[in-house]
């Protein structure tokens, strides 16, 4: 009983600590990327070309004092990030990193990662009410029904692929792609997942919560400290997510772009990381280029433009594959 207890409470670190290291030094690359971009210097005085800078970013929140506003529900407000923290966390219980490189392989893993993001909703709630703030509240109600709008459409995109593969098991779905990766076939609804993940991290163009000329930072505008920085950790890793769920839908997860010798050589683990780093860069790269949206403009893309057109393309899908009986059994 105690071994097994051990046991999984190592497997549970082992993904824990590469995660939140992962994180740390995607702030670090996301700054870094974008100065290049803006002709300035990134961070480059902590440690080698700047790279411990997360962990001076990591020391300064932690000593900062916790300020707690005086009208605030005290349990709900410091109950919020830790809720949405955990939640970003667990997260990556089911995510394969390699060939049986998985903490829990279960066949229903997809429907896990949408009660886990359905219920990362309540912490933004919970911190944008307990807060006692106008500002707060209006940042998480704009949060909360941006992510269920974009959620009904990522469904809808992942349902296709549940049709095509006949599983909802993410190991299956990777392997289902030995002979062409997904995106060739389903490159629209490619298209509109990276889009659509964009607006489910409330990231920019869509960080409209954090509209600063209307509420300042949104829904964590009152917090402070640590509990801004479970706040800051549960989106960026919230990000990785996101990508690694891309690169396990579209594009193959694990497998080498062509199984041939010399590819064949890589571990599995490596083409993983560098299609999740294909996604982080794409987060970094609309951030420094693209305006921001309208909230008008995001409601409207999520609901006429996206959902008619994930419902569409899923009942093409079905018709092609009844119609050539290639439905998988």
């Amino acid at each position: 009983m105690i071994y097994s207890i051990i046991i999984s409470l190592l497997k549970i670190l082992s993904i824990t600590i590469p995660v939140l290291l992962a994180v740390a030094f995607f702030t670090v690359a996301e700054r870094k990327i974008m100065g290049a971009i803006q002709r300035r210097r990134g961070p480059n005085v902590i440690g080698f070309i700047g790279l411990l800078q997360a962990l001076a970013d990591g020391l300064k929140l932690f000593v900062k004092e916790t300020t707690l506003p005086s009208n605030s529900n005290i349990g709900v407000f410091l109950l919020a990030p830790v809720l949405s923290f955990l939640l970003s966390v667990v997260s990556w219980a089911v995510i394969p990193f390699s060939h049986k490189v998985v903490f829990a392989d279960i066949n229903l893993g997809i429907l896990y990662l949408f009660a886990l993001s359905s219920l990362n909703v309540y912490g933004i709630i919970l911190a944008g009410w307990s807060s006692n703030s106008k500002y707060a509240f209006l940042g998480a109600l704009r949060s909360a029904a941006q992510m269920i709008s974009y959620e009904i459409s990522i469904g809808f995109i992942i349902l296709s692929i549940a049709v095509c593969v006949g599983s909802l098991n993410l190991s299956r779905i990777i392997l289902a792609q030995q002979e062409v990766w997904l995106i060739v076939p389903l490159f629209p609804l490619f298209v509109m997942f990276y889009i659509s993940m964009l607006a489910e991290t409330n990231r920019h163009p869509f960080d409209l919560p954090e509209a600063e000329a209307e509420l300042v930072s949104g829904y964590n505008v009152e917090y402070s400290a640590m509990t801004f920085a479970l706040f800051f950790l549960g989106e960026y890793s919230n990000m990785l997510l996101m990508s690694s769920l891309s690169a396990i839908l579209f594009l193959g997860g694990w497998l080498p772009i062509i199984d041939i010798f010399p590819l064949s050589l890589i571990p599995g683990s490596l083409w993983f990381s560098l299609k999740v780093a294909l996604g982080a860069v794409f987060f970094i790269l609309t951030r420094a280029t693209l305006p921001r949206y309208r909230y008008d403009q995001l409601m409207y893309l999520g609901w006429k433009c996206f959902l008619p057109f994930a419902i569409g393309y899923l009942m093409l899908t079905i018709g092609i594959l009844v119609s050539f009986n290639w439905l998988p059994y």
